[in-house]
């Protein structure tokens, strides 16, 4: 019986999870990788396909596919993938939760776990649809664009870097759905916008109210009030 067996064995036996030889793992990323580009490939400038090498989340990612999101090989893990490594009993598969890119545009992504023979997660495979380009077709595809309501209540993760421009194009975007612009909007609205602000996230950003209230045309103390 050679080594690898005998410590198999020996695991077994004392009811330890085995050790898995570095070598193993990186069999298995190197597996992955073959499948995101083959996933990338098959759908050109629609789905970014990711893998994230979960075992050094400050340079996690290993390949990316259809780069839609402006990320780079070797950008860090997203909150998705911090999630796996402190949680091993953290769901493999989320599947069609609603994200967006940092150009506002809305995607529809997948984010798969990969474990090794010990249980742990070394990797995960993440695909992101840009459904923006759907939208002329949105009847015909309306199942491919849902996303679970599973998780609509709380983004579970950004693929964006919220500085004060992308800031300013988002509030552009959304009073431009209302008809107007930032300042024209009615109190309504504007307090409806700066709650979806609020729920997406971009309060985080230093100086996010002041260049929410400069924007709207009112105080940063009316921009926190319309939060609550």
């Amino acid at each position: 019986m050679d080594h690898t067996a005998e410590t198999t064995e020996r695991d077994r036996h004392t009811g330890q999870a085995p050790r898995v030889p570095a070598d193993a793992d990186d069999h298995l990323i190197r597996e992955a990788e073959k499948i995101a580009v083959a996933l990338g490939r098959m759908f050109p400038g629609l789905c970014e396909v990711v893998l994230h090498d979960l075992r050094d989340p400050r340079h996690a990612i290993r390949a990316i596919e259809n780069n839609l999101s402006g990320r780079q090989v070797g950008d860090s893990a997203t909150e998705l993938g911090l999630a796996r490594i402190a949680d091993p009993e953290y769901p493999s598969v989320i599947q069609n939760y609603p994200n967006q890119f940092p150009d506002g545009r809305p995607a529809k992504s997948t984010s798969i776990g990969i474990k090794n023979a010990a249980g742990e997660y070394i990797a995960a495979l993440c695909l992101n649809l840009d459904v923006s380009v759907l939208s002329p077709v949105t009847l015909a595809l309306s199942n491919l664009v849902a996303t679970d309501t599973d998780h609509r209540e709380q983004p579970l993760e950004t693929l964006r870097d919220r500085n004060a421009r992308e800031l300013r194009r988002t509030v552009e975007a959304l009073a431009a759905e209302r008809a107007g612009t930032p300042r024209s909007l009615s109190r309504a609205d504007k307090k409806a916008l700066v709650r979806q602000l609020h729920h997406d996230g971009y309060f985080d950003s230093r100086d996010a109210a002041r260049t929410i209230a400069d924007l709207l045309g009112v105080s940063r103390t009316t921009v926190y009030n319309y939060t609550k």
